[in-house]
């Protein structure tokens, strides 16, 4: 009866937590038009956008870099051994396109920008600046989750574009450089595979990845428990949370994103 009654209670915690979490995310959305509303508002804004876009594009880029040289390192011996080497730049190009450039963007933004979001909320909630700031009649959503949040959708696709593009470059720079494959077949064989869907697919899903990054950071960090533990221990739940999202709407997006991709175009053929 014990271990039922156990179990029960956390169900019903669960739904409650989920029911909480959709509620301050529906309020979050409804208020967010109102950061690019008057020059306070902008101010809060792109002082998060700089946060958010500006200082994480080093660690992006240098990402997005390596991540292209891996996968040209670690599939150029199987193309090469079924004489398949020209495709080597249509693949490796759609798997950052599509896939690798927008999941390990979330990642380190819920790393990067995540955690610092989830430390300087969690620590004006144990120290009740937000409980002043309702006081005051002020609306901690509005004033410090919105800004965010409009940041993180707007800067978060641009973040994945510059990773993409770095990808890129540093699978071509391998390719060519280091394992001799021609540069035009190489970019003709990219050419005639990567479509502009695959580009706005990676797009579409950074701006779900964003958006839930930023959510899921607010409100941990608004709901974490007083002390210094209680905002590491949200720091670390934000970010596990933050990346067992970006897989799961990952899952979703490329199922939704694949079935519409078909209803339009067909089948997508993958040799050039």
């Amino acid at each position: 009866m014990h271990v039922i009654a156990a179990l029960g209670q956390h169900t019903i915690n669960l739904l409650d937590g989920t029911g909480r979490f959709w509620l301050f995310a529906g309020q979050s959305f409804y208020k967010a038009p109102s950061s690019l509303a008057g020059r306070r508002n902008l101010r809060l804004t792109g002082r998060q956008m700089f946060e958010i876009g500006t200082r994480s594009l080093p660690v992006m880029m240098v990402t997005g870099m390596f991540v292209g040289m891996v996968l040209a390192v670690q599939a150029v011996a199987q193309f090469k051994s079924a004489g398949l080497e020209g495709q080597l730049g249509a693949i490796v190009n759609m798997s950052v396109l599509r896939e690798l450039g927008p999941v390990l963007a979330g990642i380190l933004l819920a790393g990067r920008v995540g955690g610092a979001i989830t430390a300087e909320l969690g620590t004006m909630r144990v120290t009740e600046q937000l409980d002043a700031l309702r006081a005051m009649g002020a609306d901690p959503v509005r004033h410090l989750v919105a800004p965010r949040l409009v940041a993180c959708l707007l800067l978060g696709p641009l973040l994945v574009i510059y990773a993409d593009l770095m990808g890129i470059f540093g699978s071509y720079y391998v390719s060519v450089f280091i394992y001799d494959i021609n540069a035009a077949t190489f970019w003709s064989h990219a050419a005639a595979v990567v479509e502009f869907f695959d580009i706005l697919m990676g797009l579409i899903k950074s701006v779900l990845f964003s958006g839930a990054i930023v959510l899921i950071c607010c409100y941990t960090a608004f709901h974490c428990r007083s002390g210094a533990a209680g905002v590491g221990r949200a720091c670390t739940e934000s970010f596990v949370f933050s990346c067992i999202a970006i897989l799961v709407l990952d899952f979703f997006g490329n199922v939704v994103l694949d079935v519409i991709y078909q209803s339009l175009y067909g089948v997508k053929i993958m040799v050039a």
